[in-house]
């Protein structure tokens, strides 16, 4: 499924990834194969992890990022450098805890309402 927007909700062992349109809403869980531990730091698992997220994301154009701790910072840190197509699309960066996948679409709808709003008044850049 193409759509324009997306949220991804991400932590160490595992990616919502929920695409979005106004009549369509698709969602896809991607689990880590590997085990992050802080005590050990990141593994090769969490790059194959995160570019198996970043795959999922491909031809979506605006892609908001949420999670409870670092794994959505350090996701879109790996966009940068390994998937610069997501990396372009990735609009923000936000804290959640652990809402449901009908919260998180929500959310989503909220903040790309206000975020296009945003971006169209050339005034408000």
């Amino acid at each position: 499924m193409s759509t324009f927007h997306a949220i991804v909700w991400i932590d160490h062992s595992e990616a919502h990834v929920i695409m979005f349109d106004r009549e369509h809403v698709e969602s896809q869980r991607i689990k880590a194969r590997s085990q992050h531990t802080p005590k050990h730091g990141h593994t090769q698992g969490d790059k194959t992890f995160f570019q198996e997220v970043a795959q999922a994301l491909a031809g979506v154009h605006e892609v908001l990022v949420t999670g409870p701790a670092k794994a959505k910072t350090e996701f879109a840190d790996h966009c940068k450098h390994h998937a610069h197509a997501v990396d372009k699309a990735i609009v923000d960066v936000i804290n959640s805890d652990h809402p449901s996948d009908a919260q998180l679409v929500a959310m989503a709808r909220q903040y790309f309402l206000k975020y296009d709003q945003t971006t169209a008044d050339p005034s408000m850049r």
